[in-house]
């Protein structure tokens, strides 16, 4: 029992400074004038989800919470709306995060299922590869959060990876950097 008291300290220290603040504490700053900034800064290159994920159709009404490994509750989705799919990546470093697309978005983006549904409803996809800007919040950048297109709060942290679909400058959310590293390609690098 002694050795288990003297890890504990040990974890939560070496745990992200995001997962030690709650999500609700981190002060506020907005996506559409952060990714600006980048871009006026030649801080946006482009990525491309290449890993295959797992996903289900969602339940009318069902609310997702993303956690991410280590650092806890990343965003809470809006309720899903009829033919919306909640999707888990494939990254055990961020523990397989679900998070809620939207049916308009997911076809787009993922395509046709490369497996049957399995006893709970997942089935694997393989992203199909549609460029995405992105940016990196710098190192020594404090944490905050931002207003996720869905409307609720997400985590940023540095080193996070900060997506934007061409041609939207609202759709911009964030992708923890362990995620990003294991889920997309850099096509263009800034």
């Amino acid at each position: 029992m002694r050795a288990s008291l003297l890890v504990l300290p040990l974890l939560a220290a070496a745990l992200p400074a995001t997962a030690q603040t709650d999500l609700a504490a981190l002060p506020r700053q907005d996506r559409i004038a952060v990714f600006a900034a980048a871009e006026a800064a030649h801080a946006v290159g482009q990525a491309k989800k290449t890993k295959a994920i797992d996903a289900r159709p969602a339940k009318p009404g069902e609310v997702v919470v993303t956690k991410i490994l280590g650092e806890g509750t990343e965003t809470t989705s809006k309720p899903a709306a009829e033919g919306d799919w909640v999707v888990r990546n494939r990254c055990p470093e961020t523990g397989n995060e679900e998070y809620l697309v939207a049916a308009a978005k997911f076809a787009p983006r993922y395509g046709a299922p490369t497996s049957a549904a399995d006893a709970a409803g997942w089935q694997a996809f393989t992203p199909l590869g549609k460029p995405m800007d992105y940016t990196i919040v710098p190192e020594g950048t404090a944490p905050y959060a931002i207003e996720a297109p869905w409307g609720e709060a997400m985590r940023v942290a540095p080193g996070d990876a900060l997506m934007r679909t061409p041609g939207d400058a609202a759709d911009i959310y964030r992708v923890e950097r362990r995620a990003f590293a294991c889920t997309y390609e850099i096509i263009t690098a800034p």
